[in-house]
């Protein structure tokens, strides 16, 4: 198996709390609530220790609420790059009613500081070498420029390393400009960066075309229930997801991720690539929480995903 980097440089702490139907402006009883340490580097590393792979995780977190945090990677058995900074890791969190509608409310989460960036900067020119490929993945904390973003891909790419990101808005944009590995917007993300719609197989396919020209290796378009579309210079293929009870929509698009970064390092056929990432992102929605917790239920929704030429789309 593969040794892979996660960088979360704004995690949070995910509080997921259920709900029946959610009444805006009047008190709402919960059903259940869960906390995870969670920020989508820590989603995917979650789902790539269960795939059998030696992750490293790393980005910033708050000295004043550690311990989930410090409790998941202890218990996952990664290697710890965070770097601690003043304050609190920002909490996010996430009203979940029964018909699998999420409403999020996320927070700020702690500033950054020059000598946090150095250091985080300096501890992977030791640690990232050595490393099959990292995942770049969520939202930029208050600090973080775009032009120290920008950096942090430069470097990495520099070392080496296959760079996938899952980003959105600003972060995306400036991603965009050092040409990773691999991407995988939502449609919504994508058509917000390039400023085009991207709402059919047609206008996602062109998307993705202007990518792989800038010198994108792998497009992964993602559209919810509608599926996944795959982009390379070489193929352009669908996968329809398995119908699935929804949990929660949360941590999908990150187990996609994973499942895409597993099997591109493993030299997987891309069938068979695509087949099992939709099906671990089909399995996150029908459970609140990350990982893959069900291997016989896991095989039963790989069987039923149906991959289709892109410009087909699911039916």
């Amino acid at each position: 198996m593969a040794k892979i980097l996660t960088l979360t440089l704004n995690p949070a702490l995910d509080i997921t709390i259920g709900l029946d139907t959610l009444r805006p402006g009047q008190v709402n009883r919960s059903q259940e609530q869960h906390s995870h340490a969670a920020g989508k580097g820590l989603n995917v590393a979650q789902v790539l220790a269960d795939l059998g792979h030696s992750v490293t995780v790393g980005g910033f977190l708050g000295h004043d609420n550690l311990q989930p945090f410090e409790a998941l990677i202890g218990w996952r058995g990664f290697v710890d790059c965070f770097v601690r900074v003043p304050g609190e890791t920002r909490s996010n969190i996430k009203l979940v009613e029964a018909d699998g509608r999420v409403t999020d409310i996320n927070g700020q989460g702690p500033e950054v500081d020059e000598a946090a960036r150095s250091e985080l900067l300096r501890r992977l020119v030791q640690i990232a070498p050595g490393h099959d490929a990292v995942v770049v993945a969520g939202s930029l904390p208050r600090g973080i420029s775009a032009d120290w973003f920008r950096q942090l891909l430069e470097q990495l790419k520099a070392q080496g390393l296959k760079v996938a990101l899952d980003s959105s808005g600003e972060a995306l944009r400036v991603g965009l400009q050092s040409s990773p590995w691999l991407v995988k917007p939502n449609t919504e993300e994508l058509g917000e960066v390039l400023g085009l719609a991207v709402d059919n197989p047609a206008q996602q396919r062109a998307a993705a075309e202007r990518l792989l020209a800038s010198g994108v290796e792998h497009v992964v378009v993602s559209a919810g229930e509608q599926g996944v579309s795959w982009f390379t210079h070489d193929h352009a293929v669908h996968a329809c997801p398995p119908k699935v009870q929804v949990a929660s929509t949360v941590g999908a698009g990150d187990s996609l991720v994973a499942g895409m970064v597993h099997g591109l390092l493993l030299g997987e056929a891309p069938a068979q690539t695509l087949t099992r990432a939709t099906a671990i992102a089909a399995q996150a929605v029908t459970q609140v929480g990350f990982g893959i917790r069900d291997r016989e239920q896991l095989a039963r929704l790989e069987a039923a995903v149906q991959l289709t030429e892109q410009q087909e789309g699911c039916r």
